[in-house]
């Protein structure tokens, strides 16, 4: 047996229902049939191969809305990865249907610190020990606390809180098993691109984590990123790339001799597979009926290209809230506005498509100063620095001006007046971010439900939505500077 192996490690990560092939400037890209057909393609051609998914398989198409997922296990089935962990929005549709969809896959899904309160049952596998050609991998699935918000209306459902208990539980796995002759060691995260990094620096180099494969923050990379001798990957977002590393395993040190990775773009040129494509296509003619209604059509396309800024789409959809619940000030996630762009003709699938995540909105009564350390709180360095933080769209009427270098509000108004620190002032956000309100504002949501208790004013923001939609024709939003960085 020789003492130098070889081993490609193929990977994707949030990929979001991205199934179908799109056009780029007239060819096809992206989409599960080529991307399959590169896969099987590399399968062929280097003797040792695996392909594994680092989390966000759900959410983003029709297709895995309509079927609450289990097309998505369909089709990732045929796919066939070698091991995946789950990432925050597997449990979008709650964790029992989570853990049913579970036995839906035919691949393993991992996880080492999701777990049952009562008893401390952890809910998946927490790692994979994968033989091939004499070589053992042990992979490990970490997702942590950050991106659980979705689970807090879970009640019997923990998670470890912090990146130091993360790294914790790799080093209490990686002691347990490097007494098996593991010869790569390789972290399965969906914590964000930043997030990896602090995790890589918490790792004792004695247990021996070679690569961190990681997803959440939709990170494109030219090269990895190095930290505390671990190598840190990512691969974007969706099924328009793909991560690839051929490896030089040495056998004999239980170590890498030698490495080269890039990102390779999935488009024409790639084999196609068939088999993926009429999985596809059935679900595809099933949806194509139910969702292709005309919504309502655009005076022209509205862009939301980033969730840390004000955009035209986000701004509409506030002011919409804003007007349609009488309130003063809707605050509206960013990160629950799912497309780039939209319109001018908005159907049925691009409506549903957009905005995936339909919550209850709820009213609180805020003070002018609870409100401005709210919004300061959102526009922290964080939010700059590649971290994937909570972000708000605006409604019309509230005005900031903030300076990032200075760190500092130069204006703070409503209606063109100052706010002063005890104006009450009516605010709409979404049940998410309700439930997660002291994480995402950096103000206790005790606090300032003081001042008025909070309370449900809609059960469905999609409703609110596609009701306005359908009722107003040619709608249109130019930038105003509600929010302004300099």
């Amino acid at each position: 047996m020789g003492r130098y192996k070889k081993l490609t490690i193929l990977h994707s990560n949030d990929m979001h229902g991205d199934f179908t092939a799109e056009k780029l400037d007239e060819k096809l890209t992206g989409g599960v049939s080529m991307l399959s057909g590169y896969v099987d393609k590399v399968r062929r051609e280097e003797k040792n191969t695996l392909y594994c998914i680092a989390g966000d398989m759900f959410r983003g198409s029709i297709i895995d809305t309509e079927y609450k997922g289990l097309s998505t296990i369909e089709i990732m089935n045929a796919l066939a990865p070698d091991v995946v962990t789950i990432g925050n929005h597997e449990t979008d549709y709650g964790i029992g249907h989570l853990l049913f969809l579970e036995k839906c896959a035919k691949f393993p899904i991992i996880n080492a610190n999701l777990y049952i309160k009562s008893n401390f049952a952890r809910l998946f596998q927490p790692y994979l020990i994968k033989e091939i050609d004499g070589m053992k991998i042990l992979f490990i699935g970490v997702l942590t606390e950050e991106v659980m918000n979705q689970t807090k209306k879970e009640d019997i459902i923990g998670s470890f809180v912090d990146i130091h208990e993360a790294a914790r539980e790799v080093g209490r796995i990686c002691n347990a098993y490097h007494a098996t002759d593991i010869d790569l060691t390789v972290l399965l995260t969906h914590i964000g691109f930043e997030e990896d990094k602090r995790l890589a620096a918490e790792l004792d180099p004695a247990w021996g984590v070679d690569i961190i494969i990681g997803g959440h923050s939709h990170t494109f990379i030219e090269q990895p990123e190095i930290v505390n001798g671990i190598a840190i990957v990512q691969a974007g977002t969706g099924t328009d790339q793909i991560g690839r590393f051929d490896i030089e395993v040495d056998t004999y040190n239980n170590c890498i001799e030698s490495y080269e990775w890039k990102a390779v773009p999935i488009a024409e040129g790639c084999p196609r597979d068939a088999d993926i494509e009429n999985i596809i296509n059935g679900y595809k003619a099933q949806t194509d009926k139910k969702y292709g209604r005309p919504i309502t059509r655009f005076k022209r396309e509205l862009t939301h290209p980033a969730r840390n800024m004000e955009t035209e789409l986000g701004g509409l959809v506030a002011d919409i809230i804003k007007e349609s619940l009488g309130v003063d000030i809707a605050l509206f996630g960013s990160g629950s506005i799912r497309r780039t762009r939209m319109g001018p003709m908005v159907v049925y699938q691009d409506f549903i498509e957009c905005f995936a995540y339909d919550d209850p909105q709820y009213m609180l009564t805020v003070t002018g100063a609870q409100l401005k350390r709210m919004l300061m709180f959102m526009l922290r360095d964080e939010t700059w620095q590649g971290d994937h933080c909570e972000f708000y769209q605006l409604s019309k009427g509230l005005k900031v001006v903030y300076d990032k270098a200075k760190r500092e509000m130069l204006e703070f108004t409503f209606e063109g007046e100052a706010i002063a620190d005890d104006r009450l002032l009516r605010v709409c956000i979404q049940k998410f971010h309700y439930l997660n309100f002291d994480e995402f504002f950096g103000v206790p949501l005790a606090e300032v439900a003081a001042n008025k208790k909070p309370v449900v004013v809609s059960t469905s923001t999609n409703d609110i939505l596609e009701e306005y939609f359908m009722a107003h024709q040619q709608l249109d939003r130019q930038l105003d500077g509600r929010l302004t960085l300099i």
